[in-house]
């Protein structure tokens, strides 16, 4: 099954809040786009990659989507960053693109995967089976933050509260 054929969907699909789809062998979640009010989505071994499409679901702050297909880590964030913009807690363990010592990652690969994660999504509180730290999102922001922003789109940043500063004088 790709997705959820709507016979199988409730007809109050438009309230759930909560929706556990493991091991349904999904690859499509375009149908999710009638569930507006969903804030927890679990959909642990399924055939989810990279490329999955996703509505936009501004209510959503927890994804469970271990034990899946997602290979391409920043293709499939940047899908979580545009359509899911309220995401506090995301697991991924058990996927190609989220190396760990169970998977055959090397300890550095699993803390630069947490250090992107982390510095693409503002609102994590919580990554796999770990809460974010204070130090680890600073070093996420440190590491990422000049790859996302050009030296000019930083200083445009800062410069207008420096030119409030200087006019309030």
């Amino acid at each position: 099954m790709d997705s959820i054929p709507e016979r199988l969907l409730p007809i109050d699909k438009h309230v759930i809040e909560y929706l556990d789809l493991t091991e349904n062998n999904l690859d499509d979640l375009r149908f999710l786009i009638d569930f507006p009010n969903l804030r927890t989505l679990i959909i642990d071994k399924n055939r989810i990659n990279s490329n999955v499409k996703i509505p936009r679901l501004d209510m959503l702050h927890t994804i469970w989507i271990n034990h899946n297909q997602i290979a391409n880590l920043s293709v499939f964030i940047q899908t979580l960053v545009t359509q899911c913009p309220q995401l506090k807690y995301l697991s991924m363990m058990n996927n190609p693109a989220a190396p760990s010592f169970f998977n055959g990652g090397s300890y550095k690969q699993y803390v630069d995967y947490r250090h992107y994660v982390i510095s693409q999504l503002p609102r994590l509180i919580m990554l796999d089976d770990r809460q974010v730290s204070l130090e680890e999102r600073q070093e996420a922001e440190r590491i990422y933050t000049p790859m996302t922003l050009t030296r000019r789109e930083r200083l445009s940043i800062k410069t207008p509260r420096s030119s409030l500063a200087h006019h309030s004088q």
